[in-house]
């Protein structure tokens, strides 16, 4: 049995279905994303379809999903993104998504690897980690930095690796390995980079290229009046 662990999904529906076929996942198999299922690509009811309700399939939960729980809750307010997607699905899908949303853990703790959304702090355990940070909001990376001045990624100092997305680190579209400690697979699939995934238990990347910069056809369409993507 093998564990696919996939980086920001974003929508990116097509390119989903294309790794997972490139990874060669069985029944037996496992799927599981890092969080920010949705926003920015084209898919992203698709995406959500793929993980609801199948046991084989999971998500944690990204900075995005908390965002629109937040709203949900008016406990904050939705970006360009977001609206978009809330526009796009149904009222009904939209309340069952939130509702999935709220099910959705901030951290996996498998056999081979630590598994985060956004960031981790140093020296504190998971189940005390902050949400902000484990979730990688703007208030989570703030706090890290202003306490500890470097990148977080540089002071991992547990016995097991870490994966983790939210940021394209590299800036080039493709994974960045920390001394084989830290796996960051964030590789900007709807900016028209990649979409990575970690076969587990054997550490094997694997990415598809994207299809399209989503996020910029999108943001393009916004300034024009139309919402259309490919």
């Amino acid at each position: 049995m093998k564990t696919l662990v996939v980086g920001d999904i974003h929508g990116c529906h097509a390119e989903l279905l294309e790794l997972v076929e490139k990874a060669g996942l069985n029944l037996d198999d496992h799927l599981i994303a890092l969080g920010d299922l949705v926003d920015r690509g084209p898919g992203s009811e698709a995406v959500l379809r793929h993980f609801m309700g199948h046991n084989r399939r999971r998500s944690l939960l990204g900075n995005h999903e908390r965002k629109h729980l937040l709203a949900w809750k008016h406990e904050g307010s939705l970006s360009a993104s977001q609206r978009m997607v809330k526009e796009e699905l149904s009222e009904a899908f939209y309340a069952e998504a939130i509702a999935y949303f709220e099910t959705l853990p901030l951290f996996s703790e498998l056999p081979e690897a630590i598994l985060v959304h956004g960031c981790l702090e140093p020296n504190v355990a998971l189940e005390h980690q902050q949400a902000d940070v484990l979730t990688g909001s703007m208030s989570g990376e703030k706090y890290l930095y202003d306490r500890y001045g470097e990148p977080w990624y540089q002071l991992v100092d547990g016995d097991k690796p870490v994966v983790a997305g939210h940021h394209d680190y590299s800036k080039t579209g493709t994974p960045l390995v920390i001394k084989d400690k830290v796996f960051l697979i964030d590789t900007g699939c709807c900016y028209g980079h990649q979409l990575t995934g970690l076969l587990l238990p054997d550490f094997k990347m694997i990415s598809v290229k994207s299809r399209a910069n989503y996020w910029g056809l999108a943001r393009q369409g916004t300034k024009t009046g139309s919402h259309c993507l490919p």
